[in-house]
């Protein structure tokens, strides 16, 4: 959680100030332009002028600051630590003058989720700085919020309502408490607290189909990864999924193989199947039979280098290993047709031999943009 210091002393001088005026903002003052130059920066390199920018909109009306998070929506990482700089040098310049902040926006901006979630985060906070009951009040209604770190808030509040419940002997009211705390739940630790605590309370729970995490898959390998080549080489069953096939492995003929993950947060450990080797690259293929057409995530954890299809058609890649795993690692938007639909994995294990590096595996799961899983139907 982000604190802040000089930052919160000025925030409560703010709310002494009271309101701010409701009144319009002089077009003079519009930083259209260089928000828009700030939100474009994408590398470390940047010209003067992005300096220039960031003191326009740092020393601009604290009104508009709603327009600075908003413009934190960028898809490149820099431009966000930009503004978010320029939003940060804003709110306490504006609080040393004794402009106060505009918290009715701030509210406003929250609860409008197509904001990016470390906007309405750092709106969240700067809100809690300055009237605490206020931003808590939000906390209960966030249990399904697109921001997993408001939600993560919400699931906590329900957690510890659910021990109140279970220490007063309130065994039915707990159950209820945990079972909707898991509904909200994304973060690997809160999930396992909360099924540990179910599950204490004699509670039958099926996490992978809670989460829509994929168990049941068709595997092949070995082929080759040396050099950590593999990932780029398209072998076959990139091109055709044929069950009955065998093709030429890195050491002999691979062949496909039914496998089941019976791992509570679905894990696929292609070393089951395939033994503990190294320099290799394996392929997961399935099945999901949707009811129409729909936006779907796939939800990725993987700690070795991997790449996804759908259909056919590749959606992304990742060439990294060993840097760890956590369920929802990546995000990757699909568009599922109505029936069966195709998902293949590719997964890669490079030649290091360390006891931490023997992890050849992966989970995916298959959810909405709030996280909630989209299960797939009878065909």
């Amino acid at each position: 959680m982000r604190t802040f210091s000089r930052l919160g002393m000025l925030l409560s001088l703010a709310w002494l100030l009271g309101p701010a005026p409701a009144f319009a903002i002089d077009a003079a003052d519009d930083i259209s332009e260089p928000l828009r130059q700030l939100g474009a920066i994408d590398s470390a390199d940047q010209p003067s002028s992005a300096a220039a920018a960031w003191k326009q909109v740092a020393e601009a009306d604290v009104r508009q600051l709603p327009r600075v998070l908003a413009a934190i929506d960028t898809e490149h990482p820099l431009a966000a630590n930009w503004l978010r700089s320029a939003a940060d040098a804003m709110v306490e310049r504006a609080i040393a003058e004794g402009q106060p902040l505009p918290l009715d926006e701030l509210e406003q901006f929250i609860h409008e989720t197509e904001h990016g979630p470390r906007a309405r985060r750092l709106a969240f906070e700067l809100l809690r700085e300055v009237e605490p009951k206020r931003a808590e009040s939000l906390i209960p209604a966030m249990l399904q919020d697109p921001s997993v770190e408001l939600r993560r808030e919400s699931v906590a509040l329900r957690m510890s309502e659910a021990e109140q419940y279970q220490q007063s002997g309130e065994r039915d009211s707990a159950i209820t408490a945990y079972r909707q705390a898991l509904d909200g739940a994304r973060d690997e630790d809160q999930v396992k607290q909360i099924a540990e605590s179910l599950r204490g309370l004699d509670q039958e729970l099926d996490l992978p189909r809670h989460f829509g995490f994929i168990q049941n898959w068709q595997m092949i390998a070995p082929f080759d990864n040396t050099g950590q080549a593999g990932l780029e080489i398209a072998y076959p069953p990139e091109s055709t999924i044929d069950l009955q096939a065998e093709y030429q492995g890195k050491d002999g003929p691979a062949r496909w193989q039914a496998y089941s993950g019976k791992d509570d947060f679905g894990t696929i450990d292609f070393n089951k199947p395939f033994g503990a080797l190294k320099e290799v690259a394996g392929y997961a293929w399935t099945e999901f039979n949707s009811d129409s057409e729909q936006q779907v995530e796939l939800r990725l954890g993987c700690k070795t280098s991997w790449a996804v299809w759908v259909n056919g058609e590749k959606l992304f890649s990742h060439n990294e290993y060993h840097r760890g795993v956590k369920m929802d690692q990546y995000r990757v938007k699909a568009k599922f047709k109505p029936g069966p639909n195709e998902i293949l994995m590719k997964v890669c294990q490079n030649e290091q031999i360390e006891d931490w590096t023997v992890e050849w595996e992966f989970q995916l799961r298959v959810c909405d943009a709030t996280g909630t899983a989209i299960l797939p139907v009878n065909p």
